[in-house]
């Protein structure tokens, strides 16, 4: 059930930016009259909610140990719980549908979309991106089937075979440890990773039709770890415009000339830099090639990010990057700001810059410490 609160004597960040000011909400939405009770907030700061569009951490809430899946439900429920506690509001549950098998494969892929499904958020939302993988020819249909089944509105294409390594013969890194998880003998495996190698050519014609019929849906559609402008341009040319995690400038440049979303790893700024080598997430922050900081693989990152970037840029144009420039890109034009008429998702810090409140669609996800006991008086 959504709240009706006003929230007083903190610093809110509105449209125009950080003032002092009352928020109120009701029904569900951000109020333009004051509403409710009035919790007063004295040296707190409140934020619209973190919209995180493309998070893997849930997986461990999924599977804590290797075949620990039985009750889906109950790992989402943590997933929840750990959102909230993270101020994100909007969650974006990026699964896998890979040849990596395991909890990556497709058939656990289908078990995560029917318990997401039926699962009843406390006021979270939580939705499903799939990552599917380009070379598995045989699974094109039964992919774009349950895309339409379960209404999953964001599909990233990966590529993570080793090709550099499958091209010299050699045996990739990481192989056995890749095929336990997935089930296999590393014998197994390394077959299985050479005959989808092998058939790389017959992948562009595929993926053109694939993408051709997911954009006819209104599917949104994003490229991962791109590499160069011309792979950004192949991409762009099948209408697929979220360039998610580019791995050089030169391709998140691609991206912006042609307006595409460019979403960075919120991890990558708290790092200080690429754990792989691979370009700064800040620089290309500093060089204005962002437009979405997501989890990733951590959900206290977002925040942590923003945090780390208002010091340089002022919180506004930080937090932008964690709540209204991903929810433009995800075109949900109901959220991200604290505008009347927009859906109630705030994130209360409290004095110390901890998450004191979340409330995501008017309804308390999170509260502790001293915000919790102001807000039950």
């Amino acid at each position: 059930m959504s709240v009706a609160l006003t929230l007083t004597g903190a610093r809110v960040l509105w449209p125009d930016g950080l003032q002092a000011g009352a928020l109120a909400l009701a029904d569900g939405v951000i109020a333009e009259a004051p509403q409710g009770r009035a919790v007063d907030l004295p040296g707190c700061t409140v934020l619209p909610g973190i919209v995180d569009m493309h998070g893997d951490g849930f997986e461990r809430h999924l599977a804590p140990r290797r075949g620990a899946v039985r009750d889906l439900g109950a790992g989402l429920a943590a997933v929840e719980a750990e959102l909230a506690a993270c101020g994100i509001t909007t969650a974006v549950l990026a699964q896998f549908w890979s040849w990596e098998g395991g909890m990556r494969g497709p058939e656990f892929a289908q078990r995560f979309l029917e318990a997401l499904e039926h699962y009843e958020a406390v006021g979270t939302d939580m939705r499903a991106q799939l990552r599917f993988e380009t070379h598995m020819l045989d699974d094109y249909g039964a992919f774009a089937g349950a895309v339409e089944r379960y209404g999953v509105g964001y599909v990233v294409f990966n590529d993570h075979l080793p090709h550099d390594a499958l091209d010299r013969g050699k045996r990739p890194p990481r192989l056995t440890g890749q095929a336990l998880k997935g089930g296999r003998s590393p014998e197994a495996h390394l077959g299985l990773l050479r005959a989808l190698h092998a058939q790389g050519g017959a992948v562009p014609a595929a993926l053109d039709a694939l993408a051709a019929g997911l954009g006819a849906a209104g599917v949104r559609m994003g490229s991962h770890d791109d590499r160069t402008g011309a792979a950004r341009a192949a991409w762009q040319a099948r209408g697929v415009d979220v360039a998610e995690f580019p791995e050089t400038e030169e391709a998140a440049r691609a991206a912006r000339a042609a307006g595409d979303a460019i979403v960075l790893g919120a991890p990558n700024v708290v790092r200080g830099g690429s754990h792989t080598g691979r370009v700064s997430a800040g620089e290309l922050v500093a060089a204005g090639l962002c437009d979405a900081l997501a989890s990733d693989y951590h959900y206290p990152a977002p925040l942590q990010a923003a945090r780390a970037l208002a010091g340089q840029v002022g919180w506004p144009e930080a937090w932008a990057l964690v709540s209204s420039g991903p929810a433009r890109a995800l075109g949900l034009r109901d959220r991200g700001a604290l505008r009347p008429g927009l859906r109630a998702d705030l994130v209360v810090l409290d004095p110390a810059g901890r998450v004191g409140l979340t409330i995501a669609g008017g309804r308390i996800t999170h509260a502790s410490g001293e915000v919790a006991q102001r807000l039950l008086g």
